[in-house]
């Protein structure tokens, strides 16, 4: 007999919606505008942070670098977080393990 999983989508691109969610909530100084998404650079991921949409969110997110780093770390996101305004970056900060 199998069992099945109907109250929820247990795929990989479901999981990461849920995390990159769990994120937001608890990194909640980020502007809702802010785009967060992760992508692969080499043997890599990097948590992207694309502040375009409300660049005063840079500013908020310096004070608050430390726990942002912190929260990426714990749910394991990616080995470093960029901070982006549209295609331009503007800061790489590589994680140590």
């Amino acid at each position: 007999m199998s069992y099945q999983h109907s109250s929820f989508d247990c795929t990989s691109a479901n999981f990461e919606k849920a995390a990159l969610s769990h994120f937001r909530t608890l990194v909640a100084f980020l502007p809702d505008n802010c785009r967060i998404y992760r992508q692969t650079w080499e043997f890599s991921t990097v948590l992207c942070l694309d502040f375009l949409a409300c660049l005063q969110g840079l500013a908020i997110t310096h004070q608050n670098f430390a726990h942002l780093v912190n929260v990426t770390q714990e749910l394991g996101l990616g080995q470093a977080i960029i901070l982006k305004v549209g295609n331009k970056i503007v800061e790489w900060h590589r994680l140590t393990v």
